[in-house]
């Protein structure tokens, strides 16, 4: 296996954008993940992009992208329907067939965009399920319900979760959802699909994030400490809810295991839980001690860019540990309803 670093990472802020479109969010983004790098945009050999086309409305909406890519000069392109942690996967295959040494990487979304819960009612099953269509919080507040009957947990526990995460977001400049905030405050919300509240939900934003992809010595030449990708691995459960045991997460636990998570010590972990009981079946599922850390950046309670937030789940793990903050985490993301899909990526400083 080739190794691979991180060597730069930028995102935009997470806000609705009502004056910006894509290109313009995106353009000022790989900008700055670019001049990071301090590598020259002529030696960026291939580039994957991660977002949605039904969010857009549009069929093949992420060619517009590439307006913020530039088109000279010509270079090996790919998308990938998904968040962008899983482009970042495509890229860590394509630098291990050693066709190519560097990569950039990004992903974007706007949720104003279209109807949100129609869009992400498709990726449930089709026949029985999408035609209904359920909104993606009552689906999650049938597996918080699930999660807490069976574990005995209450919704203080969940008000404690959210808690902790808008407290460690509260210098992150990128999360929306932030500062010190009371149990009683968040009991005091109205459910908007019981036993979950607003502050259970992740608020929907728009926005990118980039990173850039180098592979052997020359990460060691283009930053002071390179972080490595040591493991990466994503698997998928059934569709159907009803076939899958919503309590845990197979598909999370497996990829944990082929990404190595259990082979040395994680000092934190960047877990994109988008509703607050999603955070501790992640954290079970990939057999994650109680001395990690838990989402130091505020997660996805801070911040939730659809197509983005899991490339920022790994972005914001390899900073903390090129800072010097850790040695060794973990990045995750998920998509589709309920932790239905789950992506694991493991990291570590030079």
């Amino acid at each position: 296996m080739r190794d691979v670093a991180i060597v730069s990472f930028a995102q935009s802020s997470a806000a609705f954008e009502d004056e910006r479109n894509e290109v313009e969010i995106l353009l000022p983004v790989v900008q700055d993940a670019i001049a990071d790098s301090h590598l020259k945009r002529s030696e960026i050999e291939f580039t994957c992009s991660g977002s949605s086309d039904f969010l857009q409305g549009q069929p093949f909406a992420f060619v517009m992208a590439l307006d913020a890519i530039g088109a000279w000069p010509p270079i090996k392109e790919s998308h990938v329907e998904q968040d962008g942690a899983w482009a970042l996967y495509e890229a860590w295959v394509k630098i291990q067939t050693e066709d190519v040494d560097s990569a950039l990487v990004y992903g974007f979304g706007k949720s104003a965009s279209g109807d949100l819960p129609e869009v992400l009612a498709l990726s449930m099953d089709p026949y029985c399920v999408t035609p209904l269509w359920p909104d993606m919080d009552s689906v999650s507040a049938l597996q918080a319900r699930q999660w807490m009957e069976k574990n005995g947990k209450t919704e203080r526990d969940l008000a404690e979760i959210v808690q902790r995460n808008r407290r460690n977001a509260t210098d992150n400049p990128h999360a929306i959802q932030k500062g010190e905030v009371s149990i009683e405050e968040l009991l005091a919300e109205p459910h908007i699909a019981s036993p979950l509240r607003a502050s259970d939900c992740a608020g929907k934003a728009d926005g990118a994030s980039c990173v850039v992809l180098m592979a052997g010595e020359r990460a060691r030449e283009l930053c002071e400490r390179p972080v490595w990708i040591r493991g990466f691995d994503h698997r998928v459960d059934p569709a159907a809810l009803g076939v899958r045991d919503l309590t845990t997460s197979s598909s999370a636990k497996i990829a944990g295991e082929k990404a190595g998570v259990g082979k040395d010590k994680i000092d934190f972990a960047e877990l994109y839980a988008p509703y607050s009981h999603q955070e501790p079946i992640l954290a079970e599922s990939l057999g994650l001690g109680e001395d990690v850390l838990l989402n130091p950046s505020g997660g996805a309670l801070g911040a939730h860019v659809l197509m983005s937030c899991g490339l920022q789940r790994i972005g914001e793990a390899a900073q903390r540990i090129a800072s010097g903050k850790a040695d060794r985490g973990l990045g995750h993301a998920t998509h589709g309803a309920a932790l239905q899909q789950n992506l694991v990526c493991v990291l570590e400083g030079e």
